[in-house]
């Protein structure tokens, strides 16, 4: 038996979880979300919790068992709480700023960037160098975070470029301090 996947989740106040044959609809307070359920999963709703069951134990079910759970807690807490990813900028003159629904970026390049943020993800800017992405989906507010990462990632001699605010950088000694240590 999956370890993740029988765990029940917890519904909290507010979400409600709507059945169909092959999807489950989860509406809260920060919006909606839908998922396509795999074939060989039963989802329940019961005494305020989802609980996510296998209908036979071949190798895919017990594969896709504990993917199914872990993709209906992400729906349920975004829908509830909302998730937040926080983008760092490094760099001499980098910078950010939102404009609607685009991110106006200076990042070294001869030419500004304008990022177009999917629907569902905002944006906010804090001292033009910390932007905190926001939105329900799990998974469209990672890939908008690993895209505009993608558009300078940080570097290993300066530092430079855009990374997530856990990440740490490891940095490289340049040409200078290697040829200090004498030949």
């Amino acid at each position: 038996m999956s370890r993740i996947g029988k765990l029940p989740i917890p519904l909290p106040q507010g979400v409600k979880v709507k059945l169909e044959e092959a999807s489950v609809h989860v509406e809260g307070a920060k919006g909606k979300l839908d998922l396509r359920v795999d074939p060989s999963m039963a989802v329940e709703v019961a005494d305020g919790k989802v609980v996510v069951r296998r209908k036979d134990d071949s190798r895919r079910s017990r594969g896709v068992h504990g993917l199914t759970r872990k993709l209906l807690a992400n729906m349920i807490e975004g829908v509830s709480r909302g998730f937040a990813r926080t983008l760092e900028i490094n760099g001499v003159g980098y910078r950010a700023e939102v404009k609607g629904n685009l991110i106006h970026l200076t990042l070294g390049f001869s030419h500004p960037i304008a990022f177009q943020l999917p629907a569902g993800v905002t944006a906010k800017v804090d001292k033009q160098t910390v932007i905190t992405l926001e939105g329900v989906d799990r998974q469209i507010l990672g890939e908008t975070a690993a895209m505009i990462r993608e558009l300078r990632p940080p570097e290993p001699y300066k530092g430079k470029g855009v990374k997530y605010a856990e990440e740490t950088i490891r940095r490289k000694a340049g040409k200078a301090a290697g040829a200090a240590g004498g030949g």
